[in-house]
């Protein structure tokens, strides 16, 4: 996918306002679950250790690390799309914006919230954002990449590089905890559920005839402003192997 493929068809305005609502969601629930102090996602925890021996902020760090990684797709011949370089620069400003707005959280019940919420929050901008087909983002385009050069799983390369990568944040002083474990277990299913419930119909199916009487039960009427496909048209708008599916399979 180059950059500028994509960027055409009957929902265009649609899938461009939720590429960009979703990756600044994105980053407004990362700096959420900085502010909960109980753990950050993977990449978070690198982030936060870099920013630490940096000094930088960490909305800084995760757009230096996301472009290092976008550098990385050159030998592993991966083409960035729209949502991919927008990735690197929206998600780490939005994250710095929110962490200078929104005031530091004292007590256990409301940081618990807080890492609820933004855990949340992340599923619901992961499915938006990959539901408006533009492309995945730097990290996991790197990891399908590299499954397809060494043939190894997907979960199996998915799996090695983010304990790689927790292990390396937490020596810098990034922070592990109990939130790193919530996100792991919840992402998955929460970005599975979000990614079908903000699906957009493909190309093909805007052009197929309006829902009819004898349609599968359940059907929608095709081209309906909240139309959402069902398991079998999200499953081939984002196959298995596909960056978008990886994620799905964290």
């Amino acid at each position: 996918m180059s950059i500028a493929s994509g960027t055409r068809g009957r929902h265009l305005t649609r899938r461009l306002v939720q590429l960009y609502a979703g990756l600044t969601l994105y980053g407004i629930s990362s700096a959420l679950l900085v502010l909960a102090g109980l753990g950050l996602e993977p990449w978070g925890v690198l982030h936060q250790g870099l920013a630490e021996r940096t000094g930088l902020t960490i909305g800084v760090v995760s757009i230096v690390v996301g472009a290092v990684v976008l550098l990385l797709w050159i030998p592993i011949r991966q083409r960035p799309g729209l949502g991919t370089v927008s990735n690197v620069f929206v998600i780490g400003l939005a994250m710095d914006g929110t962490l200078a707005l929104v005031p530091e959280i004292h007590g256990l019940p409301a940081r618990i919230a807080l890492l609820a919420l933004g855990i949340v929050l992340n599923g619901v901008a992961t499915g938006l954002y990959i539901a408006a087909r533009f492309g995945p983002g730097p990290r996991d385009g790197l990891m399908t990449g590299l499954h397809r050069l060494t043939g190894r799983s997907i979960r199996l390369t998915r799996t090695l590089i983010e304990i790689a990568v927790v292990t390396t944040g937490f020596l810098l002083g990034g922070s592990v905890g109990v939130g790193t474990v919530l996100y792991a277990l919840s992402i998955g299913p929460l970005a599975q559920f979000f990614l079908r419930f903000f699906a957009v119909p493909e190309a093909t199916a805007d052009a197929a005839p309006e829902t009819t009487a004898d349609a599968a039960p359940g059907a929608t009427a095709v081209g309906a402003p909240d139309a959402t496909p069902g398991p079998g048209a999200v499953d081939a708008a984002v196959a298995p192997a596909s960056p978008e599916g990886a994620i799905l399979r964290r």
